[in-house]
């Protein structure tokens, strides 16, 4: 059983007070567009303050565009929508260099994902070629076109679609690029009081149009920063450590979790503990966000598949192996 301190942090006397009653709003807010899905929209909040991106597999009609839409309009940043599909080239994405006889130059029109906040719908429909478009841009924040480099706005933030269900004229996202979504969600069908919610309301765009900014980019940008600098005590990365050590020996599995998997899953962390107002990370916001950040990066075996295991039940197995950290009081008794 790991132990470790819950004394506050130096960073945490730095800690905004304005920032986990700003972003309770903005989650509200986008709570009264998007009914019945509160965790969904939390863990979308955690993960734009975390810096990563989002792939949002579900079925067509539970408000995936809401979303994304949503958050653009609250944080009163650049929004752009690209549709995925058979015949969408690279350079529809990235932006090309187009030349203009007059002056006899090349002049570089950037393309729709130059822009703050991003959606890349039913991003599967796309060729391979067309989806690695955007692997420059998850990682590095930025685009090469023609040898030349341009900076993405920042933040930036992408959050990508998928129908599991149609796979007809679809491309299955690459290992290597469902590694850079920091989060796999579903948002799922409402409940019963939730739909009935929605029909007495109506499903028009009016509730999105009445969405102003309740924070602008670079308040995201400080927050982003402050995310951070949250402390996470060494005992809780040696527990991350050992599940992400043993997803690569476990039997039914050919992909474990990757390093890279294992530094989002603490970054992702840390954006869960800043959500609550804490500069400092729990156990449970580890376990909060772990399947989420987890599953994705998990490829099973055919006989795994066979048997009817899922990447889900296989996270939730390893997961639950190990021993969770336990929370020391400031005296240093255990609490």
């Amino acid at each position: 059983m790991f132990l470790f301190s819950s004394s506050v942090h130096a960073e945490e006397a730095n800690h905004p007070e304005w920032a986990p009653e700003l972003l309770g709003r903005v989650t509200q807010r986008i709570g009264s567009v998007i009914v019945g899905h509160e965790e969904q929209i939390s863990l979308t909040m955690i993960a734009l303050l975390a810096g990563g991106h989002v792939l949002l597999e579900d079925v067509p009609g539970v408000g995936k565009t809401m979303l994304v839409k949503s958050v653009a309009a609250l944080i009163g940043c650049d929004f752009s929508r690209i549709q995925f599909t058979y015949d969408l080239m690279p350079g529809d994405i990235t932006g090309a260099s187009v030349y203009y006889p007059h002056t006899g130059e090349f002049v570089f029109r950037p393309g729709p994902v130059m822009s703050n906040i991003v959606l890349a719908d039913e991003i599967n429909r796309a060729s391979p070629r067309a989806q690695s478009a955007l692997l420059e841009a998850m990682e590095e924040g930025r685009v090469t076109v023609d040898g030349q480099t341009y900076p993405l706005p920042a933040p930036f933030f992408l959050l990508a679609t998928q129908n599991p269900y149609e796979y007809e004229g679809t491309s299955r996202l690459p290992e290597a690029q469902l590694d850079r979504f920091l989060m796999k969600l579903s948002l799922g069908y409402p409940n019963m009081e939730g739909e009935l919610e929605l029909l007495e309301r109506g499903m028009g765009s009016s509730r999105l149009d009445d969405l102003k900014p309740l924070m602008m980019g670079s308040e995201l940008i400080r927050m982003q920063q402050m995310v951070s600098r949250v402390f996470v005590d060494d005992t809780i990365k040696r527990y991350m450590v050992s599940v992400a050590d043993a997803s690569r020996r476990q039997q039914g599995v050919t992909l474990g979790i990757s390093p890279r998997g294992t530094l989002a899953w603490l970054r992702a962390s840390q954006a869960a503990a800043f959500l609550t107002g804490r500069m400092y990370v729990i156990p449970d916001d580890c376990l909060r966000v772990a399947v989420s950040v987890l599953t994705h990066r998990i490829h099973l075996s055919y006989e795994a598949r066979a048997a009817g295991v899922t990447p889900y039940e296989m996270v939730e197995s390893i997961i639950t192996r190990f021993d969770l950290p336990r929370q020391r009081s400031r005296k240093g008794n255990p609490s």
